[in-house]
């Protein structure tokens, strides 16, 4: 799929207050260690650590939907993705301490959801994803977000997206989207990451 634009930035759009509120709701949930769609995968094996090492808690509250919802749409126009969807998954609080990453990844998955334990994301697909920033630059150092641009013509091209570095910056995109996190060096990152979902493209 061409794409005039890969993403879509929004510099300090969610209010501190906010930001705040949502690391004082996720850090009082439970907290746990992240994980990737892969079945039967054992999270403390060293290969499942080359991919993700990261501590998450799931929010399923109105109040953040009603905030981030308007800046996605806003971006799925602006953008001109265009994308039909009528849902998402829950939000996922995510903390990043030191040496803490998340390798080149997607999104999305090869096929839609099935026997979910949420009904309402049964026969749907992740369409955007977003990522909002909720600590200070001076926070932390490394965890760096990335996009990888790769084109078979012209060779790599890895983007670092340095236009979220500010707390209440956002990052709207196409799910399909190879993307990660570099390890954090020093400090805590923190974030908040959400899916929308829709019927699976045609």
């Amino acid at each position: 799929m061409n794409l005039n634009y890969k993403y879509w930035y929004f510099s300090k759009v969610i209010p501190e207050r906010i930001c705040d509120q949502i690391i004082a709701t996720g850090t009082q949930s439970n907290i746990v260690a992240g994980i990737t769609g892969f079945e039967n995968t054992d999270i403390n094996s060293s290969k499942y650590k080359e991919i993700r090492d990261s501590d998450i808690a799931w929010l399923n509250l109105n109040w953040i939907y009603k905030e981030l919802y308007p800046i996605i749409e806003h971006a799925n126009k602006a953008a001109g993705w265009n994308f039909d969807w009528d849902d998402s998954e829950h939000c996922q609080y995510t903390q990043y301490g030191s040496n803490q990453y998340y390798g080149w990844h997607q999104d999305s998955w090869d096929r839609p959801y099935e026997n979910e334990d949420h009904s309402h994301m049964n026969g749907k697909v992740r369409k955007l994803s977003m990522s909002l920033i909720l600590s200070h630059p001076n926070e932390y150092e490394g965890g760096e977000f990335e996009f990888d641009f790769t084109n078979k013509e012209l060779g790599e091209k890895v983007v670092q997206c340095n236009e979220i570095k500010e707390k209440g910056s956002i990052v709207v995109f196409p799910s399909f989207i190879w993307h990660r996190v570099k390890p954090v060096k020093k400090g805590m990152r923190k974030s908040l990451v959400l899916w929308t979902l829709g019927d699976p493209f045609k």
